[in-house]
C-alpha cells in the first residue's frame, strides 16, 4: 500500500525509531508520545485495523501481543503497568488505517480513558 504511513515505513520510505523487528511486526515509537513509554507494535503485512481481521490473523494478532508484552519488560513499566490500546474508527481516534497496538506506560492512567 504505497500511500500507507505504516507501510512506507515498514518498507524504509520513511524513518522511524525502530525498537524490535522480526519477519511479522515491526515495533517503532511514537513521534506524538502520550507517555513517556508510547510504542506502536504493527504488523509487517497490510491489515487494515483491528476489525478487519478474522480467524486465520488469531496467530498474527497473539504475536503482536507477545511482542508488546517483551518492550513492556525491556522498557522496564511491566512491573507498573502498561496500556495496550488498538484504536478503531474515527470515533475511537484511528489516524492510520493500518493494524497497531499502542503500547503506553511509564505513567498511572485513568479511568475510563477519553
Amino acid at each position: 500500500m504505497s500511500d500507507c504511513l505504516f507501510c512506507r515505513i515498514i518498507n524504509g520510505d520513511i524513518s522511524a525509531d525502530i525498537v524490535y523487528e522480526d519477519e511479522q511486526v515491526v515495533a517503532f515509537r511514537d513521534i506524538h508520545p502520550q507517555a513517556p513509554v508510547h510504542v506502536l507494535v504493527i504488523p509487517k503485512r497490510h491489515v487494515l485495523n483491528l476489525d478487519a481481521t478474522a480467524a486465520e490473523d488469531e496467530a498474527l494478532l497473539g504475536h503482536l501481543c507477545t511482542v508488546a508484552a517483551e518492550l513492556a519488560r525491556r522498557d522496564k513499566i511491566a512491573a507498573t503497568g502498561y496500556r495496550l490500546v488498538a484504536n478503531v474508527g474515527p470515533d475511537a481516534g484511528e489516524s492510520v488505517n493500518h493494524l497497531h497496538f499502542h503500547l503506553l506506560g511509564g505513567r498511572r492512567f485513568s479511568w475510563p480513558p477519553g
